[in-house]
């Protein structure tokens, strides 16, 4: 393109360095971790989430970015098992990215981050396939 330009690179560092110029993000991947296999036969959408007072949520808008996430009450949720899929201990759910932290201070996930994934999971309904959880072995007669 042959244009000429001047990059300052510590000016560049630190206007990046002011807090003003810092927006706080928490992704999450959520996962399936019980030990079974499930079919899916209802997922949520994918798109703008919003999360009222009490805790609930619901679909408020389809979206494909995160930046259109307004406030911590929002989430970009990217379902990643859909309907019709089958899930196993491990399998990715979805990610959900949203304005502020999710985390506390040391590393564990705070209230409203599992808020966010009970929630999520919640919109998901699964036929049982397999139960690979170990069974307990009742010994004895629970009658007289």
């Amino acid at each position: 393109m042959d244009v000429e330009y001047n990059l300052d690179i510590e000016e560049l560092n630190q206007r990046w360095a002011h807090q003003d110029n810092i927006d706080g993000w928490s992704q999450l991947i959520i996962k399936h971790t019980k030990d079974t296999i499930e079919y899916v036969t209802e997922a949520p959408d994918s798109g703008i989430w919003e999360m009222s007072a009490d805790g609930q949520i619901h679909f408020d808008r389809l979206d494909t970015h995160r930046r259109a996430v307004e406030s911590e009450s929002e989430a970009f949720f990217l379902h990643i098992t859909k309907k019709g899929d089958y899930v196993y201990e491990g399998a990715d759910i979805g990610i959900l990215v949203t304005r502020g932290r999710m985390m506390t201070d040391d590393f564990k996930i705070n209230d409203r981050a599992q808020t966010w994934i009970n929630s999520i999971r919640s919109k998901y309904t699964m036929q049982l396939v397999e139960d690979k959880r170990k069974q307990i072995a009742f010994k004895g007669s629970l009658t007289k």
